[in-house]
């Protein structure tokens, strides 16, 4: 999905959809340019475009490439010139409509996403010559077992096409990022996968999307009497309960995170941009991103427009269910937003935000992809599975994060990130100024664990209203590699005390910061209520609790990984 040029850090229920009329001219909006429709020269399995059952043939013109600047004014417009494949165009197309797109002063970026099967030094030539700071993206599933999705309508594997594409943008000294969809090619690899696209010196970026077709269970029919070998080949890879292409969003978030490891290990980092990983850290570091799955400018901030005069939202929100009006018929952005505001399907996406507001993931996840979302919501009658893999996704970045060096951790399902709790700083050493059911666990802590604890929440007598606060304990690494061993140990004494808690009280282990400028990295063991436990029950239950966590941890061995892998918890947890 594209992404808009800036996005300003907000606030409240704007964190997760800011509508166009609540930002001024200065927030960018990306516009997809189906160039040709759905027209291209392959036939890749898993094409979402080709689904749509766009009418190909025709192609987007400059006087169209024009109205966009009308419409939006002095916004700055992001474009993304897309298909089908883009370069079917043919040169002097692409060259009217580059000159075009240069000659609005409003047009910041522009982006073509080609598969690279015609790549050649002609059309580099045309690029340099009609828009020199043209972005190029190569569609790249991996390595050649990742790419045996993307195929010619001969039923022939393209990956030779793109490794020549890639090798030629290097000799003319360019760059790229590359877009790898997941598939169950490529899950269980990850490492080989990111290492084999680091090895192309001109590529500077990779964005790993999620082939989530689990509802797709149709393939495409053919329009003449005659089926290429792909359709075959695609027929048989779609069943009723899905396609054969699809990954489940657990499955992508472990191979994101395994991804992440290997890009830090390897110090790709230096040299490439990883998404979505790149995106969760700044969301995590409090600063903002332009990744619209993170960020608020979402299908509100996206249009695509096809050579039909069609022009709507997202791109990967269903059509026509997502279109405005016809492009031509658009004479600002007034009638932008009046559209917006009557489309049923984007009240829709945005009345899914509203599960949103309680979820302590938001500040950084910014309620993912609105598209997703909706498919797994209208195939399932629920989103929860697409939105415990953002939660499982921030957790392990938040991990990579604070011990880059130890990316075992990043797996741990125990663990879970929370923003740093607001309020008075809390207890810090052991002693006479630590809430008394707490002291016992400290002093292990501190003496048996040689670890800096402090208490994270008052003791019971300063506790009001039906429902008390978390009370437990937080530890405060050294460095990094401190870190890994604290979370990995903590997440084994939660699992030695599973059943040794009583009813009213629940073990959490917390990734969150100290709530400073440097927002050094810690972890806090919590003793929270259980769900629909009363005070009094919870309060009761303290005592034990406390002497179960205590026990586990002075017998906890210092050496070893988190529990999970042996003993994953038994229920996921509430976000």
């Amino acid at each position: 999905m594209p992404s808009t040029l800036t996005t300003p850090t907000t606030t409240g229920d704007d964190e997760v959809w800011l509508p166009l009329e609540d930002t001024d001219h200065t927030a960018a909006v990306s516009v997809v340019l189906k160039l040709r429709g759905e027209t291209c020269d392959i036939d890749c399995l898993y094409c979402f475009e080709k689904r749509k059952l766009a009418p190909g043939g025709a192609q987007i013109t400059p006087e169209q490439v024009q109205r966009l600047g009308e419409i939006f004014g002095t916004r700055p417009l992001a474009i993304e010139l897309h298909g089908g494949e883009p370069l079917t165009v043919g040169k002097p197309a692409m060259a009217a409509l580059l000159d075009a797109l240069a000659a609005q002063p409003t047009v910041h970026q522009v982006h073509l996403q080609t598969n690279g099967v015609r790549l050649d030094t002609e059309w580099l030539d045309l690029f340099d010559a009609h828009y020199p700071n043209l972005h190029i993206g190569i569609s790249m599933d991996g390595d050649e077992q990742g790419n045996s999705w993307r195929v010619g309508y001969d039923g022939q594997p393209v990956y030779p096409h793109i490794v020549r594409a890639l090798n030629l943008l290097a000799e003319r000294g360019r760059t790229c990022g590359i877009v790898t969809v997941v598939t169950p090619a490529v899950l269980g690899r990850a490492a080989a996968v990111i290492d084999h696209i680091a090895a192309f010196p001109a590529v500077r970026a990779v964005h790993l999307l999620p082939a989530f077709d689990t509802t797709v269970t149709r393939h495409l029919p053919t329009a003449g009497r005659r089926t290429p070998p792909s359709r075959r080949l695609q027929a048989d890879a779609v069943h009723a309960d899905g396609a054969d292409w699809a990954v489940t969003p657990a499955q992508y978030a472990t191979f994101v995170l395994d991804a992440a490891a290997q890009w830090i290990q390897a110090g790709h980092f230096r040299r490439i941009k990883l998404d979505p990983v790149v995106a969760a850290i700044r969301r995590l570091k409090g600063l903002d991103t332009a990744h619209c799955h993170f960020a608020p400018h979402k299908c509100s901030h996206v249009f695509t427009a096809y050579p039909d005069g069609r022009f709507g939202s997202c791109d990967e929100l269903p059509w026509p269910q997502a279109l405005l009006a016809p492009l031509a018929a658009t004479r600002s952005e007034a009638d932008v937003t009046a559209a917006q505001q009557a489309n049923p399907l984007l009240a829709q996406g945005r009345e899914l935000m509203a599960k949103c507001a309680s979820c302590r993931y938001r500040t950084v996840c910014g309620g993912g992809c609105t598209a997703t979302r909706w498919r797994m919501l209208k195939a399932t009658g629920s989103d929860d599975a697409y939105c415990e893999h953002r939660a499982r996704l921030i957790d392990g970045v938040a991990h990579l994060l604070a011990a880059p060096d130890h990316p075992d951790g990043a797996h741990c399902l125990r663990a879970h990130w929370s923003p740093a709790a607001a309020g008075p700083a809390p207890y810090l050493g052991q002693g006479e100024e630590l809430p008394s059911r707490v002291r016992p666990l400290a002093g292990v802590l501190a003496d048996s664990w040689d670890a800096i604890a402090y208490a994270i929440a008052p003791d019971e007598a300063s506790i009001s209203g039906p429902v008390p606060s978390d009370f437990g304990i937080g530890v405060l690494p050294r460095d990094r590699a401190e870190y890994a061993v604290l979370a990995a140990r903590l997440c084994r004494v939660i699992a030695a005390t599973d059943g040794y808690l009583p009813p009213a009280v629940t073990a959490q282990l917390t990734r969150t910061h100290v709530p400073t400028g440097r927002r050094d990295p810690v972890l806090e063991l919590s003793l929270a209520p259980a769900h629909g436990a009363t005070r009094s029950a919870y309060l009761a239950g303290l005592d034990q609790a406390a002497r179960a966590f205590t026990h586990a941890a002075r017998h906890s061995a210092r050496g070893g990984g988190c529990a999970c892998a042996v003993r994953p918890p038994r229920a996921p947890r509430e976000l």
